[in-house]
């Protein structure tokens, strides 16, 4: 979202994130700006249960935990690399002053979050009350639309297990399997050597 170089001249540090490095916790402070360089990392929470949701799951390019940096409130989730990832970390002051040096990149940010929480707002009235097939089109259709920008019939190649797409949706893993079958023998998905086509 923000060119390297501009957050590099910002005081940005790369920093490297083995598979399950937590970059931070549920409750942690808030004081940096994370922007993934390659990789993929997830913001998720568990229930009493234990069992998990992810808020969200991002790639390179992508930023994520903004929001408290803006209010001062702690992070309402953890993050944790999915893969090896590397990771830009802005300390919250560079960030500041990125975004008032840099009134283009204000605007993305902004636009960003927007995109963010209108996604947060349909995912919730989904979840809510949706019947797990819809459920799990319009995570898919939004991944699609918004995240890779694809378009076309069966051209977005769906990189999460069936495990990520229950923990985004708030379905069982055994749902999903059932769900994506049917949606398959719809014409809704494809399902090629394992792997979701949408």
């Amino acid at each position: 979202m923000i060119q390297e170089d501009i957050l590099l001249e910002f005081g940005a540090k790369r920093d490297v994130f083995s598979k399950g490095d937590q970059l931070f916790r549920e409750g942690d402070t808030a004081v940096n700006y994370y922007q993934v360089s390659s990789g993929e990392v997830k913001m998720n929470n568990y229930n009493a249960d234990g069992k998990e949701f992810i808020q969200g799951i991002f790639t390179a390019g992508q930023s994520f935990g903004e929001p408290p940096l803006f209010a001062n409130v702690n992070y309402p989730a953890n993050a944790e690399a999915i893969i090896e990832s590397e990771v830009f970390k802005l300390h919250k002051p560079g960030f500041l002053d990125l975004l008032k040096a840099k009134p283009e990149m204000h605007l993305k940010v902004t636009e960003t979050l927007a995109k963010r929480l209108y996604y947060k707002a349909i995912m919730a009235s989904e979840i809510s009350s949706q019947e797990p097939e819809h459920r799990i089109l319009r995570v898919l259709d939004y991944l699609k639309k918004h995240v890779h920008k694809t378009e076309g019939a069966f051209s977005f190649k769906v990189d999460l297990t069936r495990q990520q797409i229950a923990d985004l949706t708030g379905l069982r893993v055994e749902t999903v399997i059932r769900a994506t079958k049917s949606l398959q023998k719809k014409g809704e998905l494809k399902i090629v050597q394992r792997k979701v086509f949408r």
